[in-house]
């Protein structure tokens, strides 16, 4: 795709100005780093708040009274009892138990939900939601209208605070509406990095004026895709299209946990979710593979799509996503094996330019996580 042909987010002109090096990303121009560099700017994000734009995510809000119980029977983790205030990890699934998408639901409560999808994948969850839900509640597309930022790090609550003293009492996981500098805006205590800090759905004419606010604080540095890669490796976070997709299921993607445990329990009822018999079928009886954290022994980084192999250099699996870890000092990668090979401590080697690097399998995640809980 050309330049011209890329979309481009409310702060284009403001990552130019910050002197950013801009990528081409699921569809969009993007910030992969800024003059600082992406090792600076992860370590900075641990250490202090970064800023992230993240508008070219999804945002998407189903209205109505039948909101919670027809997304409900479309994911595997339960909406109805998802109080107001809250949002949730979920995943759409196809009817074989693949993933089609992972995603945020909030309850805003009267009866409104707020979900952030992918960017690769928005327009096809539109579609899904729309086929899916039709006549049961409104479906309303918000990519066009607001953008998203996301301010990670320690300092993160000390920073928003400045603006709204109501976001120090949230806790993990917690949503609000809360105006911004005069503007409406709905605030999770979440992110993608591993690290407390917040997600900002701000309306897309107010997004460059507090985005450059949080960036006038001494606290806050830009932080380009990057940096936010290597954030969510090292909190052993899944990325979509790499760690797993619709020829992935929740059990063989290690993400068993996201499917809620009343669920689990009940087994397949009335309204499940698509893929349901498939995914507890899998749950009684095991899968062939599943994701592992991998933790080379050597120096050398494993990138995703690097084979792996057992002592024997039979095939095993693959790598889906790897690289340096700034906070670790060292390579680390997530990747499939055989369910025989899963076991922590267990010896594997990647292929890496014909060479086998040892690694062994590791919990997850690399750098532990660091959200506020209360």
């Amino acid at each position: 795709m050309s330049t011209e042909q890329l979309k481009q987010t409310p702060l284009h002109d403001l990552h130019l100005k910050l002197g950013a090096r801009m990528v081409p990303f699921a569809g969009y121009a993007m910030p992969v780093q800024y003059p600082l560099g992406v090792l600076k700017e992860h370590l900075h994000t641990r250490e202090q708040a970064g800023l992230f734009d993240v508008s070219h995510m999804g945002q998407i809000r189903l209205r109505g009274a039948g909101a919670a119980k027809a997304l409900d029977a479309l994911v595997p983790v339960d909406i109805l009892d998802l109080p107001v205030g809250m949002q949730r990890y979920a995943l759409f699934t196809n009817d074989d138990g693949g993933i089609l998408d992972d995603l945020m639901v909030a309850n805003l409560g009267g009866g409104e939900l707020l979900l952030v999808v992918n960017a690769g994948c928005k327009d096809q969850d539109l579609l899904h939601l729309k086929q899916h839900l039709e006549g049961q509640c409104e479906v309303e597309s918000l990519f066009e209208s607001h953008a998203l930022l996301a301010l990670q790090g320690p300092a993160a609550a000390k920073v928003l605070g400045r603006l709204a003293s109501q976001v120090g009492a949230m806790t993990f996981m917690q949503f609000a509406r809360v105006k911004l500098l005069g503007v409406d805006c709905y605030v999770s205590r979440s992110g993608y990095t591993g690290e407390d800090g917040f997600e900002i759905s701000v309306p897309a004419e107010a997004a460059a004026m507090l985005a450059r606010t949080l960036l006038a604080e001494p606290e806050v540095e830009a932080i380009g895709l990057g940096a936010r890669d290597s954030l969510r490796l090292e909190a052993g976070l899944c990325l979509y299209g790499h760690d797993m997709d619709a020829r992935s299921t929740p059990i063989e993607a290690s993400l068993t946990w996201a499917i809620s445990k009343a669920r689990r329990a009940e087994g397949v009822r009335a309204g499940g979710f698509p893929g349901a018999e498939r995914l507890f079928a899998q749950q009684r009886e095991g899968v062939a593979s599943k994701r592992v954290g991998l933790m080379p022994k050597a120096r050398v980084p494993v990138r995703e799509g690097a084979l792996i192999v057992d002592a024997n250099d039979q095939e095993i699996g693959r790598v889906t996503s790897g690289g340096f870890g700034p906070s670790l000092g060292g390579p680390l990668a997530m990747g499939y094996v055989h369910s025989a090979h899963a076991a922590l401590e267990t010896e594997v080697f990647a292929l890496v330019r014909g060479k086998r690097v040892p690694m062994q399998v590791v919990r997850t995640p690399f750098v532990a996580q660091r959200y506020y809980r209360g």
